[in-house]
């Protein structure tokens, strides 16, 4: 299922994923242990807040409006909710 989210999802993964080949080259190039700890801290923060709106979303849109259509059961919800907490 695609939401209206996923378009800047999938920038910020690419800028993700731009930086992590920037960090690797950085490795080879022997460069500090401050730089690179900065640069995959960066890396990181990209990933983080792309799971983090997904998963507002999916709550939001996925069982949120099932939810209200009476398309998902409480209890299922329930579940979704439960299973969606580990990965915040």
């Amino acid at each position: 299922m695609k939401h209206v989210s996923h378009p800047e999802i999938i920038k910020r993964l690419k800028q993700a994923q731009g930086q992590l080949a920037s960090v690797l080259s950085m490795f080879a190039d022997g460069r500090s242990c401050m730089e690179l700890a900065q640069q995959l801290q960066a890396v990181e923060s990209i990933i983080r807040m792309s799971k983090q709106t997904l998963i507002h979303d999916h709550m939001e849109h996925c069982i949120g409006d099932a939810l209200g259509e009476g398309g998902l059961s409480a209890e299922h919800a329930l579940r979704e909710f439960k299973t969606l907490s580990k990965y915040l």
